[in-house]
């Protein structure tokens, strides 16, 4: 276990481990982003308390959830979700003691893996949150209005071609099939339909 308190490998793990923690904040409930968070973090915990830690980088990485957060429940959220890939760069790197101002991971080590897991961070989460917030494509509401042709025929129960789909219908009337038919409202996965004549 020595080679985890290297400050490279703890500061791999822990960047791994935020990453993670970012991405089931996002999408919880599949179990494996979480055991991937607690595990990176468990092991670079482990090397912080080994090796020991600077409290003000423990803080900032903290606080990096706040516009994290704000991020993923806001519009106009690309602002803070940089704020927080920033106060991940900074708190990680200078999370391990060094001496002087010069952080204990290394410098190269530090920018490829800063501009990967900020590259990374951003497009996946804005990617996610987008996907979160769009309208499905299939709105069931918007066949309402509609104009479709029955495909037999409809009353009690029937099937009516809409929008290129088939749909289960029924209607007040007898309608005959490949009649021009408007839906009018549905009832679950069924259209409730009137003649165009």
């Amino acid at each position: 276990m020595e080679f985890i308190t290297d400050p490279n490998i703890a500061y791999v793990l822990l960047v791994l481990g935020s990453i993670l923690t970012l991405l089931a904040i996002v999408t919880p409930g599949t179990g494996a982003l979480e055991i991937g968070a607690l595990f990176s973090l468990a092991l670079s915990g482990f090397a912080a308390y080994r090796m020991g830690f600077n409290l003000w980088a423990l803080v900032v990485l903290t606080l990096m959830l706040v516009p994290f957060i704000y991020a993923i429940r806001k519009p106009k959220r690309e602002i803070y979700l940089a704020a927080s890939i920033i106060m991940l760069i900074i708190g990680s790197i200078y999370l391990f003691p060094s001496q002087g101002l010069r952080p204990s991971v290394n410098p190269y080590l530090a920018v490829t893996v800063s501009i990967f897991s900020s590259a990374f961070i951003w497009l996946i989460i804005l990617k996610t949150l987008a996907a979160m917030h769009s309208r499905p494509n299939h709105d069931l509401g918007s066949l309402i209005g509609q104009i479709g042709e029955t495909k037999t025929i409809v009353h009690h129960e029937g099937s009516v071609q809409m929008d290129g789909e088939l749909w289960s219908a029924r209607s007040e009337k007898r309608i005959s099939a490949g009649k021009q038919v408007r839906v009018v409202s549905r009832d679950g996965f069924t259209l409730i339909i009137e003649s165009e004549d």
